[in-house]
């Protein structure tokens, strides 16, 4: 353990000798028969707000696309992958009113609550289609889950990737993408094998799809910027394919320019439903999924944070009131207790804390009108629990 952790921290050293170079994140795609310039972007899987600080090309390229690629579609995972690792910690006051017993943000797989919501990725796939762009995954989601199961990471050896994570931040605030090639392979050549599969054949399949893609509209393309570099990076086969590729200079100006204000601006999707009359305003765009029971549910997640929103159509049938509904999807913690309100519109409901699985603690509203119940649920780390973001979801939910 001592000789691998000493051969590690030599590694990193060495890295950290890495002169200053030019910001190497943001790429323009050229020529080749091609009708517009695309971009390609280097991303990173974080939502650390430091690699948020994106440039003014970035944005740019961002609000002028036509269409957005990713590596994959990460919101397919929204039926399944709560990305929380922590359990949320609520205690409660002498009458009964929940609160957060701990200030600690809660940890996800993608950084904590005190990053931003999405990690970057998908804070990309997030604006495209808040701002109603074109979008296309470069691999199915389910090839990349099938990578990592197949890993087989020995706990001892997978250390490394967690010691340079913080080092990988650093990097990418630099741009410094000949680093985080050399960093990538360094980690991976410890599995024989595997930085040709997870790397370079992965970067000749994006590539392949890619060429299509930018031959026919202005395309801005996000991969992890451990992509991009190399003999075998992204750049590389696409200069070999005969398309020009140059840096676009990183720059940050005092006053934001209108496309970055444009892109900013796109930070909700209003869902609408004529047939049912539905009408709730989330995040981002969500997914529509039927429960095990058939009812329509409208999920959303922020996976940089591990917020999630949902909202579930139940028939009414008359044949039970809105205050049995309530027992039945407000599992109310000891101690505690929903309440029961009417709002300034006239719309009466119940709403409190619930404690189901898988979710755990969760905000649960529910109201109705003649043909349904409406299940209004959120749930989160401690920060968003004890927040008033819970309550301000509620009131963007609404049925004719």
């Amino acid at each position: 353990m001592l000789k691998w952790l000493i051969g590690l921290f030599f590694f990193t050293q060495l890295v950290a000798q890495t002169g200053q170079v030019e910001n190497e994140l943001l790429w323009e795609i050229s020529g080749n028969g091609m009708k517009a310039k695309s971009y390609l972007f280097g991303s990173i899987h974080s939502n650390d707000k430091r690699v948020f600080y994106l440039s003014d090309s970035t944005y740019f390229a961002l609000n002028n696309a036509q269409t957005i690629v990713l590596e994959t579609d990460i919101f397919s995972l929204f039926s399944t992958w709560d990305t929380r690792k922590d359990e949320v910690k609520i205690a409660f006051d002498n009458q009964g009113k929940p609160y957060t017993s701990s200030k600690k943000a809660s940890t996800t797989f993608y950084g904590n609550e005190d990053g931003m919501p999405q990690f970057l990725d998908a804070y990309f796939l997030e604006y495209c289609y808040n701002a109603q762009k074109k979008f296309f995954p470069l691999e199915k989601v389910e090839d990349q889950l099938n990578l990592l199961e197949n890993w087989n990471i020995p706990s001892k050896k997978g250390m490394s990737l967690n010691l340079t994570q913080e080092r990988m931040i650093e990097l990418y605030e630099k741009g410094d993408i000949q680093a985080l090639d050399r960093v990538m392979k360094a980690n991976l050549s410890i599995y024989p094998g595997k930085y040709e599969e997870i790397i370079v054949q992965r970067n000749k399949n994006m590539v392949k799809s890619l060429d299509s893609l930018i031959r026919k509209e202005m395309v801005f393309c996000a991969v992890g910027a451990g992509h991009l570099a190399g003999e075998n990076g992204i750049i590389n086969l696409l200069r070999k394919k005969g398309f020009h590729l140059r840096v676009v200079k990183a720059t940050h100006s005092e006053k934001p320019i209108k496309e970055k204000s444009s892109v900013r601006s796109k930070r909700t999707y209003t869902y609408k439903n004529d047939t049912t009359g539905l009408v709730a305003t989330f995040p981002g765009k969500p997914a529509e999924l039927k429960t095990y029971d058939n009812h329509l549910q409208l999920i959303y997640r922020e996976m940089g944070q591990g917020n999630t929103y949902s909202v579930e159509l139940i028939p009414n049938d008359g044949t039970s009131s809105l205050e049995e509904q309530a027992a039945i999807y407000i599992a109310s913690p000891d101690l505690t207790n929903y309440t029961h309100t009417t709002s300034d519109d006239g719309v009466e409901h119940f709403q409190g804390l619930s404690d189901t699985y898988p979710e755990g603690l969760n905000w649960v509203r529910i109201f109705q009108n003649d043909s349904y119940f409406v299940l209004v649920k959120t749930y989160g780390g401690n920060k968003f629990m004890s927040s008033n973001r819970p309550n301000a979801f509620f009131n963007t939910v609404w049925i004719r």
